[in-house]
């Protein structure tokens, strides 16, 4: 195989294991922030694959992430946290992830090389048209990863592929392709680190963006959490008092009234007359906020129902 990127040695490694703890610790931290600021020129690409994410899943499409080693792990985080967030139904997400569950105890590498293994998880997950998968490779040539684009591809789903290197068999067959192309790592072909943090970015924002297309996002708000704890519960009715402009107490009233659903609480504190109604209301709206409080004949930059009229909202 022709040395990648990402296996080639970094130009601080040389004496690393004899250099002063602080010394290998800069040279770490360094490398990380480089890897970061590589994600910004991904960004047209992220944006259109957002964007396609989105599409599919508001027309009751299903998202699949396939990867292995560490990029699945960072697929995992980023899957995982879908439903708590933005309020995306579990089962229209599905994980592959090399070596099944199994890789939770062990994330051993044989599995990545199970070509096979891949397609049955792409078959056994239901992907189809509709739907859209998004593989996940620091080289761009893990064959698990690949395999897994390209059945779902010939099962007529949108295909995204993320890796760091370029001119890749991920990235050349890819639908969409995002190119992290982050430095060697300071520990040669060590991808958990400086590729590793590019790919869990990347994907943050590749979820946040479509969360924001889908109408999970108000302002800074995750309006469409799913509130199943104490602390979620506190956050959802701050949310629905911060942009209501009611007190938390009558937030947490409205949130009882809707099953704790934000968007539909707000609604309320807007004068809709009930959640039936406020649901409807919001379906009508394609599921975003804003455009149902102007259909109620509100401002959403200025409402705030404690002055009985819309009125800037104070910033706390």
């Amino acid at each position: 195989m022709a040395e990648t990127r990402t296996e080639a040695l970094h130009r601080n490694a040389e004496g690393l294991d004899i250099q002063a703890p602080e010394i290998i610790l800069a040279s770490l931290a360094d490398a990380q922030v480089e890897a970061a600021k590589v994600v910004r020129n991904a960004i047209p690409s992220i944006a259109r694959a957002a964007e396609i994410i989105a599409g599919r899943l508001a027309d009751g499409g299903k998202l699949a992430y396939a990867a292995a080693g560490s990029s699945g792990l960072m697929a995992l985080a980023d899957a995982l946290e879908l439903p708590g967030t933005f309020g995306i139904r579990r089962d229209r997400i599905a994980i592959l992830i090399a070596g099944g569950d199994e890789a939770f105890k062990t994330l051993a590498g044989g599995p990545e090389d199970d070509t096979e293994e891949a397609a049955t998880a792409v078959a056994n997950a239901g992907i189809g048209p509709g739907d859209c998968l998004i593989a996940i490779s620091a080289s761009g040539t893990t064959p698990y990863a690949v395999r897994a684009m390209e059945e779902a591809a010939r099962r007529g789903a949108a295909t995204i592929g993320i890796a760091n290197n370029g001119n890749t068999a991920l990235l050349d067959r890819a639908g969409t392709a995002i190119l992290l192309e982050t430095p060697p790592e300071v520990i040669a072909g060590s991808t958990r680190m400086g590729a590793g943090t590019a790919q869990k970015i990347a994907l943050n924002m590749l979820s946040t963006l479509t969360a924001v297309h889908l109408g999970h996002v108000h302002d800074g708000y995750m309006v469409n959490l799913t509130a199943d704890n104490i602390k979620l519960r506190d956050r959802a009715a701050r949310i629905v008092a911060a942009v209501s402009g009611r007190s938390t107490d009558d937030a947490a009233r409205l949130l009882e009234k809707t099953g704790g659903a934000v968007k539909t609480a707000i609604l309320l504190a807007a004068g809709v007359d009930t959640a039936d109604a406020a649901e409807k209301l919001l379906e009508g709206a394609g599921q975003r906020l804003r455009p149902a409080l102007s259909a109620l004949g509100h401002d959403p930059e200025k409402w705030n129902p404690l002055f009985g009229k819309d009125h800037a909202r104070t910033k706390k």
